[in-house]
């Protein structure tokens, strides 16, 4: 599995950017008022942000932890779970803080100021979209691994010819 490289980060926050804007021109175009994220939108993110971490660290600390947590074995499906969890954490963070941050574009650029409800909770979830970005980051690079010396695949030699019996 390759890590979260930057550009799929910011194409889902740019098209998360597009979407939020043109759903609030939307809404407005047809009368009505514009989208307003709840308040419980980045408590969640945080606290997913703050699970993957907690989920990450034991996997971290078997796999590079001293003598006190080599004896403890790690599932493998369980560190690729939690790695892909991260992954798509961190990409949905992405889309969520570019999303909220269309809605803050569209809110300012209108000719009417807008209530000061809206705005904070449009910026508590843009907060909390780059929160789980980053804790998603730092949990997947939790579950890799160093990569081994006995990784590599042998290389041919002059008598390693494949031998049909």
């Amino acid at each position: 599995m390759k890590r979260t490289g930057p550009a799929p980060l910011i194409v889902a926050a740019v098209l998360g950017l597009g979407t939020g804007y043109i759903v609030d021109q939307t809404l407005t175009a047809t009368g009505r008022p514009t989208f307003t994220p709840s308040l419980m939108l980045p408590v969640l993110l945080v606290a997913l942000g703050a699970v993957l971490v907690a989920l990450a660290v034991p996997i971290s600390r078997a796999t590079r932890g001293g003598a006190r947590h080599t004896a403890r074995r790690v599932n493998p499906f369980q560190a690729v779970r939690v790695a892909m969890l991260a992954k798509s954490a961190s990409i949905t963070g992405a889309a969520v803080a570019g999303f909220t941050g269309g809605l803050g574009a569209f809110v300012a650029t209108r000719p009417a100021d807008p209530s000061l409800g809206s705005v904070a909770t449009i910026l508590a979830a843009a907060v909390g979209g780059a929160i789980l970005v980053a804790t998603a980051l730092v949990a997947e690079q939790l579950c890799t691994i160093r990569k081994d010396d006995d990784d590599e695949p042998p290389a041919p030699g002059p008598d390693s010819t494949a031998t049909h019996h």
